[in-house]
Order: C-alpha cells, then structure tokens, then sequence
C-alpha cells in the first residue's frame, strides 16, 4: 500500500551559488559524508547536489511532514545500491515518522537535465498500519467491474 509520494524540482544553479556563498557550512548542514563523498566524486557536483537535495525535500512531502523541526536534512539520507539505484536511510525522528505511517519501503527516482534537477520519492507500506492514511478517494471514481475495464466485454 502506498503510504506517501512526494516529488521535488531543483535548480541546478541555485544549489552551486548557495555552495559558492556558504561553501562547506552550507553542504554539511544538509549532507551526510555519504552522499558528500558521492557528489564530489562526479565531473559536476552541483547537479547531484541538487539531486539528492530535491530527493530530501520530497521525502518530507511523501511523510507528510513538508520542512519542520521534526525533520532534519541529514536524518534523510539518500544512498545508492550495490545496483547505483538511489534509495533512502533515514534516521532519527525521521524514521520514527516513517514507521508511525507504515512506510517499510521506498522508492527512489532522481534525473538531472537542462539546469534542472527533479526527485520522486514514493513510500510503500504492508496493509493499512496504523490506521493511518493518507489521500483521499476522488469523488465518483468507481473501481472497475471484475472482468476489465470499463466498456471491455467480458472475455473479449
């Protein structure tokens, strides 16, 4: 069951100029030494800054919680596989959020391209939790019939 989805859209530029302003204050404050290793390991570190920065942000819409003192940036970690695939660590109230909406699971996607940066993060739980749910069900939306969708016959 989804728990949260959450989706971020960075620029690319702003993220360089604020690391050019406030130079490693700024990026320690928001980055692990996980992901700071990471990003300078690459050609053009700003742009997976930005990334990872747009993952961080949408995972606090996908908790519901958007930027509060509850949440901090590095207790929203975002790591690789042994696959390069991005996924999350979370940590501290952080995770303790997560777990009081039933999220086990994320899902991470991060792009780059044309000055921009862009993450989704979507948060998957077994069941219904704790009772929590988050949405809504859209006004007469119906399922559709057993059998396909909506004007299929059946066995056609």
């Amino acid at each position: 069951m989804i728990r949260g989805i959450g989706i971020d859209i960075a620029q690319v530029s702003r993220m360089e100029a604020a690391v050019e302003r406030h130079g490693p204050r700024f990026l320690k404050r928001l980055f692990t030494e996980t992901e700071l290793a990471y990003c300078q390991r690459h050609r053009d570190p700003g742009r997976h800054y930005a990334a990872r920065f747009a993952a961080k942000e949408a995972t606090m819409k996908a908790l519901g919680t958007g930027w509060n003192g509850a949440v901090s940036w590095k207790s929203i970690e975002v790591v690789n596989l042994p696959s390069g695939e991005p996924t999350l660590r979370l940590s501290g109230t952080t995770l303790e959020t997560a777990r009081h909406i039933g999220a086990t699971t994320a899902f991470v996607t991060l792009s780059h391209d044309a000055g921009l940066a862009v993450a989704c993060v979507v948060l998957e739980g077994p069941g219904a939790g704790d009772g929590t749910r988050r949405g809504a069900p859209v006004e007469g939306v119906e399922p559709p019939p057993a059998g396909g969708p909506p004007g299929e016959a059946a066995g056609a």
